[in-house]
C-alpha cells in the first residue's frame, strides 16, 4: 500500500474475509465477513477522522475502486 494520508484506508481481501487496513499498514483495523460491511466501517472512519481516501480491492487485490470521503464536521455546506 503507498504512503497516503494518515486517514486514508483499504478494505482488502484476508483469510476468506475483508478488512479495514490504514494506509501504509499491515494490520487490519476491523474484520468483517462481507465487502460492504467493511466498506461501511472504513467510510465511518475516514469520516470520524475529518476525511481521506477510501481505497477498495477486488477478491485478486488489486485497485478496483476509490472514493473520497469528506469529514463529518465540515462547516462548509451548500443550499442548491
Amino acid at each position: 500500500m503507498g504512503t497516503g494520508n494518515d486517514n486514508d484506508r483499504h478494505v482488502v481481501p484476508q483469510d476468506g474475509r475483508w478488512a479495514v487496513v490504514k494506509e501504509a499498514h499491515e494490520r487490519a483495523s476491523t474484520l468483517h465477513d462481507a465487502q460492504a460491511d467493511a466498506i461501511n466501517r472504513a467510510r465511518e472512519i475516514i469520516t470520524n477522522l475529518g476525511g481521506g481516501e477510501l481505497v477498495i480491492h477486488g477478491e485478486n487485490g488489486q485497485i478496483r475502486r476509490k472514493d473520497s470521503v469528506g469529514g463529518g464536521n465540515d462547516p462548509a455546506t451548500s443550499e442548491g
